[in-house]
This record gives C-alpha cells, structure tokens and sequence, in this order.
C-alpha cells in the first residue's frame, strides 16, 4: 500500500529523530517534498495525496542518507541562502544562516544604486557573493578560491543565478597576484575551526565537509594573520571589510586587523547572539 504525503512525513520524521537529527521535522520535509516532487503548500492541502512507487523509493534512499547524518543540502544538492538558492556538494562549505549576518551588513554598507566592486577570498559555492550581487545590480565580484572544485560549483551558481556576466572566478591562494588598492569592497569566512576541535563537530560537518574550508590551524587563527595585512593592501581608502569568525574570536581578529591599520573596527553579533562577523575600514 502506497505512502501519502502525511504518512511519508511522519514516518521519516520518526526515523530522523531516532537518528538523533537536530532538525527531524524541517529535514523531513524536504526529503519528502524532493522525492514527491511535492511542496509545503500540496502537504498541508493535500496531505493524502499518494506517492507512486518509485517516489517512496527515493524517499527510502534519501532518508537513509540522513541517517547517516550526511547533510540534506548534500542529498538534495542545494541550499536556500539570504534569498537565493545555490548549488552544494561536498566541495564546498554548505552556508549557513550565521553568515546572512555578512551579507546583511554589505547590504547595508552599500545600498541600492551604488556602483562598487567587491572581492569574496575564499569563494567557495560563491553563495555570500551571488547573494550580494543579486540584490545590487551596480556591482561586480571577483571570488577567490584555491579549490578548483570549489570554483567549478560558484561558476554554476552564477550561471544559474543570471549573474556571470558581473562575476569573475580565479584559483588563488588568497590575495597573491591582486593589485593594491582594488576593491570597495572585501568579505571571507575563512576557515577559523582550531584543528583540534574538528573531530568533536557534529558528524555532518565532521565527516562531510571539506577539511579545507573548516580547518583554521592550532588556534583557528591562522587564515586571518594572513588576511589582515592583505586585506588591508587590497581595499580600497575608505573601503570596507566584513570577516566571519568564531563565537570566541573577537577580540583575536580585531587586534589583527588593528595592527594591520584598520580603521572603525567593530564586531557584530549573529541572530543567536553570538559574535559573528568582524567590520572595519581602510581609513581614506
């Protein structure tokens, strides 16, 4: 006898939460609508409609890779960001709603109608520098990464997204090769987990996630004495720049970006009240 949509629900919530899931309910959900090629709307109006054969069996195998604890953006491919969606796979860092506090910020730091242009070090899906760029059509992004699988995902991103035309992708470590005094711009969520701490994380940014993007050395600190002088070389006077960090990095990257001359430098906290990105301006 065939699943409904309900029943196709609550059984594989069931079999998250016995999986010890985090999020049983939402993950569900998507599994369900992904394989019923359903969505939110057809569950609640329609909850009785019946899923044909071969939709329970994409169900099964989408469930039993979440109990696996592999992370539903990689089972399905993609992830919401801000207000678009991008592409994932295990090449890059899934995104995730703390870094909408970046985007937020840029946002805000450069509103409507402004014409800049900004780099993204460390680019990865490209999801913080298509998600700016798709709300500021007077801008134009340089990402940088040293994984050519991590640039092969952002280039599909900006494809589907519309916005190749105003994005530019380089394999490079860091800064290396990029003139002084370029960009209005600059961002990156470095990867700032201390090496030690990686293993404790949960399974599915453990046993998932690229190490490249997570691991931050000893202290976790070890990308940003990098970024700080380069950072500061590459921005523009008056420009800005809007770092990720850890909850406990604060007062280390602030101190950094101050020896390295940085001006109105702030920390701003994330939705869950916890320090998130570090700001700051080259002064003019």
């Amino acid at each position: 006898m065939s699943l409904t949509l309900v029943q196709a629900w609550t059984s594989a919530r069931k079999r998250l939460e016995a999986a010890h899931v985090d999020s049983p309910v939402i993950d569900a959900r998507l599994l369900v609508e992904a394989a019923a090629e359903a969505t939110r709307v057809d569950i609640i109006a329609d909850p009785h409609r019946l899923l044909t054969g071969e939709q329970e069996q994409a169900l099964e195998a989408y469930v039993a890779r979440r109990e696996r604890r592999e992370p539903v953006s990689h089972i399905l491919g993609r992830k919401g960001f801000w207000k678009i969606m991008v592409g994932v796979t295990r090449d890059v860092l899934t995104p995730r709603p703390d870094t909408e506090t970046l985007v937020d910020l840029a946002l805000k730091s450069f509103p409507e109608g402004r014409v800049f242009n900004m780099l993204d070090l460390g680019v990865g899906s490209g999801a913080i520098l298509l998600a700016i760029l798709a709300e500021r059509p007077g801008a134009k992004g340089l990402g940088v990464d040293v994984s050519e699988e991590a640039l092969a995902v952002a280039r599909e991103n900006a494809a589907n997204l519309g916005l190749a035309g105003r994005v530019a992708l380089l394999r490079g470590d860091w800064t290396q090769g990029l003139a002084d005094e370029s960009f209005d711009l600059v961002v990156s969520n470095p990867p700032y987990i201390p090496t030690r701490d990686i293993e404790g994380l949960q399974p599915e940014v453990s046993r998932y996630e690229p190490r490249l993007a997570l691991d931050g050395g000893p202290d976790g600190l070890d990308a940003y004495r990098i970024l700080a002088p380069e950072i500061l070389r590459v921005v523009k006077p008056g420009g800005r720049f809007l770092v990720e960090i850890g909850f406990d990095q604060a007062e280390a990257v602030q101190a950094l970006f101050k020896a390295a001359g940085a001006a109105e430098i702030a920390t701003v906290r994330d939705l869950a009240n916890k320090d998130r990105v570090v700001m700051g301006v080259r002064p003019a």
